[in-house]
């Protein structure tokens, strides 16, 4: 026994197996214990002595397979997680296993096909044990992917069709590949045009090595069920090149019609193909069209609604007596975005309205003439013959409302209750509300009884990397938290330092000399919010460590980070009463947030701060009397594609504040903006809006280059802080529109929405200047940072809620801009122009909703050019709805 262990510490899996051959049942069962432990001996060692060890585990592989008696347990064994990196070839595994029986085998086989592909056993395992056992083929993912690899790799210059042919189990394992959930693991190995898994599977299919039907059948329905994003890459080639007979695609057309109603767009258009072609020959019948259409124009892809609708178009004029059945479905394009198809549809319902002879379904087209534009319904009326509508009541906009600031729940009494909420903090990266309330829970509990709180904190702490040993390099715990390279502390690492200095993992020493001279003394003004975050998480582990503070006063009174001046002024005279020392950063930090814009409970507060008889309440006192400081002067300046803006001094955050806090007050230039600095974050934007809650233009010029990347660099997340700085407080100024303005224009879905809602927030708070936000967009359009097709589908987002006028009066400012540039864009500078008729759709849109009229420079120019393209075409439908003649 001994020497098999040896042979396995040794990584000698060939003498691992000879040794075991020789041994009984039972020796190699009560070899087991020893196996595992030595495992668990592997498994557990640091990382950079793995390397001296991985040699064993083949041959570990090996011993742990042939001493487990059950197939179950030898297969576990096989495929552990540990095992896959450093496995034994399949030729020593299928030796060892050699003297099992048949059945043990294909209970093996199955167990291990049967593990997810990414446990990664290897196929030549699987396929022997299949092979000397005589089981069926067990068609799991693990096997296809397996097989799909092996017939890919495995065989130099032969082609893949004959690799195919020479499979003994072809039929079942196609089939399986038609029932795998995701290609993905293997879909470059399946290429294109000849040579390919699909020429050779139609080819097997052509000469009967494949049945027909089935394969088809079994293309049609992984189609229909979907599966990966580009599956389809796959089956849908490998439909076409079977080429389906005109009967075999009549068979199915409830298949394409599901197709092509919800499938993605290659197949629906696949699907399309084949209708039309039914259509055209006589071989659909109308019912079964209309149902077609039906889904079809409900679809957002234009190309496909366009075409269904130009077949509806050849079906109507060669059977006109279809139009009871068909107009009803063309009538389901009348709620489609884009107005042009919108005309399409009711000028095919114009052109065939008098063979409507069946009322229910003049009725159901009438109804959905509601869905049309303005001007189309008009026309819509006259078609169908129908009353002229009622004048239309005058429009109302209607915003969402804004939300509104919460005050959050005070800390938890209980310090198990406080624990939970930090590790939730740690695992999620929750709000700010959230983390100021652990932050303060941290200062009371440590001030009341620190030991009680290392206990509670206990299984949190515990999963801590700077609870465990050194491990992978890591630098000591004294260099991490410390104010060296590793630049500013964030907010989960600033938490972090909390939690280990309760374990007096750090010195004060440290701390202190993080306090007076950080990593971020330097010229990065952009980042000075940054450094009063990190000072202020070394202030309070300082202080737990040597001071404990009976509760924090930068605390917020509500969920934006204000906090009320009577709330202060309360907490201060619980310092006076107890005796404690005032923070100079957390006092720093509270004046900052504290509210002056309420000038009545500003005064009274101040007031009650001066007769506390304390240094701390006289210096509150003055600032509540003094109010809000005036913004700094500021200009605009470009940097490549992006403006930006440019800020003065605030002397009022210059004086009286640590050295950290005077940063926030420095003069700020696009130089600040454009360099680049390590310390830098987009999860910590929401914290510095809430370090000063009614000076929101001063965080907004620092956050617009970071927003800009949103729109300029297609950065995911750079504008995520846009609703917070939209319910933030202080004036909306031309730093905080311009940042809206970029997010409008951000590449990604969500940073899109979150800048919609930042509009939709300022405007029903009544701070949106959409004469400037639009003038901004345009010129953001114009050099380039901001694409017109992003910016009018975030439009349209917004106009989708009610918010017609906004979004016109915004657009009305940008479009002259616009419109300007397009004789320059016809001659070669597509930037404007790609993408302004989509401009010009949402804003025709909102200006028919809103009832707007007047004139918008240039829009006539535009109006005027030939064709009909959809700039044109849409500059014409504007122009119409805001002629006031017209409209009357």
């Amino acid at each position: 026994m001994s020497a098999v262990l040896d042979a396995v510490r040794a990584g000698r899996a060939g003498e691992t197996e000879l040794l075991l051959r020789s041994l009984p049942d039972a020796e190699r069962r009560s070899l087991l214990p020893e196996l595992k432990k030595l495992r668990k001996e592997v498994r557990d060692l640091p990382w950079e002595q793995r390397s001296r060890v991985e040699r064993m585990y083949p041959a570990l592989q090996v011993a742990g397979a042939m001493c487990h008696s059950g197939a179950a347990a030898a297969a576990t064994w096989i495929a552990g997680s540990d095992m896959r990196w450093r496995q034994a070839p399949a030729e020593t595994l299928l030796r060892a296993l050699a003297g099992r029986d048949t059945g043990w085998q294909a209970d093996a086989a199955r167990r291990l096909a049967g593990r997810p592909v990414s446990a990664d056993v290897p196929f030549a395992l699987m396929a022997g044990l299949v092979q000397r056992s005589g089981c069926e083929v067990p068609v799991t993912d693990a096997y296809v992917v397996g097989w799909v690899r092996h017939v890919g790799h495995g065989w130099g210059r032969v082609p893949l069709v004959d690799r195919l042919r020479a499979e003994p189990d072809l039929v079942p394992l196609v089939n399986g590949l038609f029932e795998f959930s995701d290609l993905g693991e293997v879909r470059w190995l399946f290429g294109d045009g000849p040579g390919s898994w699909q020429s050779a599977l139609a080819e097997l299919t052509r000469t009967g090595e494949l049945d027909r039907a089935a394969v088809v059948d079994a293309c049609v329905a992984r189609l229909l069920r979907g599966g990966g994003p580009t599956d389809h890459r796959v089956f849908l080639p490998l439909l076409v090149q079977l080429a389906l007979t005109r009967e075999e695609e009549r068979d199915r057309v409830a298949d394409w019609t599901a197709l092509a109603r919800d499938a993605v767009s290659p197949v629906a258009a696949h699907a399309q193909t084949v209708l039309a072609a039914l259509a055209l020959d006589g071989r659909l019948a109308a019912g079964q069209l209309a149902e077609a259409s039906e889904g079809v124009l409900f679809r957002s892809e234009k190309k496909l609604v366009r075409a269904q609708l130009v077949l509806l178009g050849k079906v109507l004029a060669g059977t006109p007596d279809a139009a009871p059945q068909l107009l009803p479905a063309v009538a389901q394009a009348f709620g489609h975005e884009d107005t042009q198809v919108q005309e399409r549809a009711l000028k095919l319902v114009e052109r065939h309205a008098k063979r409507l002879d069946d009322p229910a379904a003049r009725s159901g087209i009438a109804e959905a003439a509601d869905r049309l534009s303005p001007a189309l319904r008009t026309r819509a009326t006259g078609a169908l013959g129908l009353a002229p509508a009622a004048a239309p009541e005058a429009y109302a906009e209607v915003l969402p409302p804004a939300p509104e600031p919460f005050r959050p729940e005070p800390a938890p009494d209980s310090a198990v209750e406080l624990a939970e909420e930090i590790g939730a903090l740690l695992a999620s990266d929750g709000d700010v509300a959230s983390f100021e309330r652990a932050l303060d829970g941290l200062a009371r509990h440590a001030y009341r009884d620190r030991d009680a709180l290392r206990a509670a904190l206990e299984p949190v702490a515990a999963t801590r990397w700077w609870r465990q040993p050194d491990v992978m390099g890591r630098l000591h715990v004294e260099d991490y938290f410390g104010p060296g390279r590793r630049g500013l502390l964030d907010a989960e690492r600033g938490l972090e330092l909390v939690l280990a200095e309760l374990y007096e993992l750090v010195s004060p020493a440290t701390l202190l000399a993080g306090l007076r001279k950080g990593p971020a003394d330097h010229d990065c003004a952009r980042h000075a919010f940054s450094r009063v975050m990190d000072v202020r998480f070394r202030e309070l582990a300082h202080r737990i460590r040597t001071d404990p503070q009976p509760l924090l006063l930068a605390t917020p009174s509500w969920s934006t980070g204000l906090l009320e001046p009577d709330d202060l002024v309360d907490r201060l005279d619980t310092y006076r009463r107890l005796g404690a020392r005032v923070g100079e950063v957390d006092f720093a930090q509270a004046l900052l947030r504290v509210r002056r814009g309420d000038r009545a409970a500003a005064l009274a507060a101040a007031r009650r701060a001066s007769g506390l008889g304390m240094p701390e309440g006289e210096r509150l006192a003055r600032l509540l009397s003094a109010g809000a400081p005036a913004l700094p002067a500021s200009h605009r300046r470009t940097s490549g594609p992006r403006v930006l803006i440019e800020s003065g001094e605030v002397p009022a955050l210059r004086t009286g504040f640590p050295e950290a806090f005077r940063r926030l007050g420095l003069p700020f230039t696009v130089s600040d903006a454009v360099r680049y600095c390590y310390h830098w974050g987009h999860e910590n934007h929401r914290h510095w809006l809430a370090t000063l809650p009614e000076l929101r233009e001063l965080v907004a010029v620092r956050l617009a280059h970071d927003v800009s990347e949103a729109a300029v660099d297609d950065e995911r997340g750079a504008a995520a802080a846009l609703p917070l700085l939209a319910e933030s407080g202080g004036a909306a100024g031309e730093s905080t529109l311009l940042c809206v303005a970029y997010g409008l224009g951000a590449r990604h879905p969500e940073d899109r929405l979150a800048a919609v809602d930042a509009l939709l927030v300022l405007a029903a708070r009544g701070q949106l200047d959409a004469e400037r936000l639009g003038a901004d967009l345009g010129q953001l359009v114009r050099r380039g940072a901001v694409k017109p097709l992003r910016l009018a589908e975030s439009a349209r987002t917004a106009a989708a809620t009610g918010a017609n006028t906004t979004i016109w009066e915004m657009l009305r400012h940008a479009l002259p801009v616009l419109l300007a540039d397009l004789p320059a864009a016809g001659a070669g500078t597509p930037g404007a122009a790609r993408g302004l008729g989509e401009l010009l759709s949402v804003a025709a849109e909102c200006a028919e909703r809103c009832g707007a009229r007047g004139a918008v420079p240039h829009l006539a120019r535009a109006a005027a050019r030939r064709g009909s393209s959809r700039l044109a075409v849409q500059a014409r439908r504007l122009r119409d709805a805001l002629d006031t003649e017209a409209a009357a």
